[in-house]
């Protein structure tokens, strides 16, 4: 077996996905080898310089190194975004199977989730590994490329990588793609069909759609090569959701293996622990109220102990900022997201426990009517009766909340983030649909 990892053909302006590169190297290696799968591994989406959802991509054959390499490194010739200086191919190829990648590589993978990566390290690791390496400008992406090598050794290391018993958390996409000389044009795509397909496969396929904005989450809109991308559990499933789309012509289609939709980028840590530029699960409490600022974004205070962090429900994800709203001072939180410039963006949030009353002003057992305070520390009394209470008494909230995950809607889900339909969440989950 072979593994060729690629990584950062495409450009925010100009288009392209390196999705279709890997597409290309596994057409044009079928012609003369067998590919097993490819995966399209999601990396730490907290990258300043990445383009949209930070994938690096795996083609598995059993092509020799050799022939791999060349197909390869051609595909990324001919179609990387050369001209786009912030667009720094990686190409490394690594004889062996998937499954046995040093220990080290596997590691990076997993780093590459969570931190920030240096080219000229990973270029050392390929070395030391005997892996062949080709970088284009910068060559930044060598990064991604040597971390989706390791991925399939990595996911099997966590129990992900499919076939590996009940703990296996694999995921899909089937990407469908334009013909070229249909890129950068709008994409014709019958969004009723796509509404429909979306229906008849949830909960087995999922952010395909956001039902409420009724928006057409699968459908992008880059200048690059793809039409639609179909996100599941079941390959199946996603494929046939993607064949019942009506829309223009497809080129073609590819389905994937992938980290997406796992939470993979979240790592365990306090308040005080945790560090910029990375992605977290924390446990908190609301210290300081949600308050809605210019821009429509919604932040709050958290704390842990004696350590506080601000977290944020930014503007585009919609109507989350409304569960972040419901939160008070006194609930018990695990909070999901990234921290950048000081504040957790947040993905999703477990409610544990809710503040459920507050302290009111008593009422007079008599007349019914609101007490009037009788002066410092003196409690308070009733104006007409003269009755008396010693202090404010706690009144029953109704909340809207409950206890359980909330998340951000599919319209505004990181592709890494784990969605609350797939399930294995340790509380009751509303899911956003």
């Amino acid at each position: 077996m072979t593994v060729i990892g690629l990584d950062d053909t495409d450009s925010r302006t100009q288009g392209m996905c390196t999705t279709y590169a890997a597409a290309l190297v596994a057409e044009r290696l079928r012609a003369r080898a067998s590919v097993e799968r490819l995966l399209l591994v999601r990396l730490n989406p907290a990258v300043p310089y990445k383009t949209r959802g930070n994938a690096a991509l795996a083609v598995h054959t059993d092509a020799d190194p050799e022939t791999a390499f060349s197909v390869a490194e051609e595909v990324v010739a001919e179609e990387a975004m050369a001209g786009d200086d912030r667009t720094n191919p990686g190409l490394v190829v690594a004889p062996g199977d998937p499954g046995a990648v040093p220990e080290a590589v596997a590691d990076w993978s997993e780093r590459a989730l969570r931190e920030l990566l240096d080219a000229d390290d990973a270029r050392a690791l390929a070395a030391d590994a005997g892996y062949r390496v080709e970088a284009w400008q910068s060559g930044q992406g060598v990064v991604g490329a040597l971390a989706a090598v390791g991925a399939w050794r990595a996911w099997e290391r966590d129990g992900t990588a499919p076939g590996l018993g009940d703990d296996a958390d694999p995921t899909y996409e089937t990407i469908s793609y334009r013909p070229r000389d249909r890129w950068g044009t709008d994409r014709d795509v019958d969004a009723r069909s796509v509404f429909a397909a979306a229906d008849d496969h949830y909960p087995a396929v999922w952010d395909t759609v956001d039902r409420v904005e009724r928006e057409t989450v699968c459908v992008p809109h880059t200048p690059g090569p793809v039409l639609h991308g179909i996100r599941g559990d079941d390959p199946e499933a996603t494929r046939a959701c993607a064949a019942a789309v009506e829309s223009e012509p497809v080129e073609r289609r590819e389905t994937f293996v992938t980290n997406q939709g796992t939470d993979a980028h979240l790592a365990e840590a306090t308040v005080s622990g945790a560090r910029e530029g990375r992605s977290y699960r924390l446990d908190a409490t609301v210290s300081g109220a949600p308050e809605t600022r210019r821009g429509g974004h919604v932040f709050l205070e958290l704390r842990d102990g004696d350590a506080t962090v601000d977290a944020a429900a930014f503007e585009p994800t919609g109507r989350f900022r409304d569960r972040v709203r419901a939160l008070r001072v006194g609930d018990d939180l695990t909070v999901c997201g990234e921290l950048a410039d000081g504040t957790l963006k947040l993905e999703k949030f477990g409610v544990r426990a809710l503040d459920r009353a507050e302290l009111v002003t008593p009422t007079c057992p008599d007349c019914g009517r609101s007490m009037s305070s009788a002066g410092r520390n003196q409690g308070y009394r009733c104006r007409d009766c003269g009755t008396s209470a010693p202090g404010k008494v706690e009144r029953e909230l109704d909340r809207a909340l409950e206890p359980g995950w909330y998340e951000v809607p599919p319209s505004a889900r990181r592709h890494v983030a784990k969605p609350l339909v797939r399930g294995g969440f340790d509380a009751p989950t509303h899911p956003e649909r």
